[in-house]
């Protein structure tokens, strides 16, 4: 068992996985940029963390001390075309959900190559993999989290450290319903907005969607597996468009997608 990091830990599947991590004997140090929040977990060490913030990071890094894995979790989303998307809160996005990633990667990752050991596992998405409509700017920011992660992988699988990228569909955590939203309340993107609305309900199923832990069961299993895998989905919905998306071309898979969908946008 080892000793973890976790970024946003205050809801959703970094919460998750820290209770479920503790489970499995390792010693987790769970963070948040509301230290308050992390007060009833039963973990080894809370600490406060902005992922934004150079000094945050360096300052809890160093309190965390030696780490044999580091869960990069924190981010959010934005919902809007890309026309209307503000390039204030696009900015905003990217610095959390990749360069705040980047900057626990720069400060983590020294320690791990000279011990010759660690993971880094990078919370991605479905749509890090599959771009859907009105989620560009948060499907871009997963996008660039994929391509970081696969180079880090050639990178550091040479000094012993393994990455991994889970990539969930899907789940019911705080994540939904706090996302900003710009330019869907009218025309010309209302109508989308609808139809999306009702094809996304027929994608996942109709059924409830779970909870949180599910991913934070795979995220632990990523920690602990000693395979060379990079890429680790998560859900029924991630598996059924993941496996139409690799066995058809562009159009094929568009054409697939809004059939089943019943997409005429």
């Amino acid at each position: 068992m080892g000793r973890v990091l976790i970024t946003g830990c205050s809801t959703g599947f970094g919460r998750a996985t820290a209770v479920e991590l503790t489970k499995r004997g390792h010693d987790v140090v769970a963070t948040a940029r509301k230290p308050e929040t992390l007060e009833d977990l039963d973990v080894a060490d809370r600490l406060r963390l902005d992922v934004d913030d150079d000094a945050s990071v360096s300052e809890a890094v160093e309190a965390a001390g030696t780490l044999d894995a580091l869960v990069n979790n924190a981010g959010f989303g934005v919902v809007g075309p890309i026309e209307k998307l503000p390039l204030a809160e696009a900015r905003r996005l990217f610095d959390t959900n990749v360069f705040g990633t980047m900057r626990m990667i720069q400060a983590v990752v020294p320690g791990m190559r000279e011990r010759g050991s660690g993971t880094i596992v990078n919370v991605t998405s479905l749509a890090g993999r599959v771009a859907p409509p009105l989620g560009g700017v948060y499907a871009g920011s997963k996008w660039a989290l994929e391509g970081m992660s696969e180079a880090l992988h050639y990178e550091l699988g040479h000094f012993g450290v393994r990455v991994r990228l889970v990539e969930p569909g899907f789940f019911a955590t705080e994540f939904q319903g706090k996302e900003p939203r710009f330019g869907v309340d009218g025309p010309p993107y209302d109508e989308l907005e609808q139809q999306w609305q009702v094809s996304f309900e027929k994608l996942r199923g109709g059924d409830d969607p779970q909870g949180p832990e599910p991913v934070a069961a795979v995220i632990a299993e990523a920690i602990e597996s000693t395979e060379r895998r990079l890429r680790w989905p998560v859900g029924a919905d991630a598996d059924l468009v993941l496996s139409a998306r690799t066995s058809m071309g562009d159009e094929e898979f568009e054409d697939a997608m809004r059939g089943v969908l019943d997409l005429s946008w």
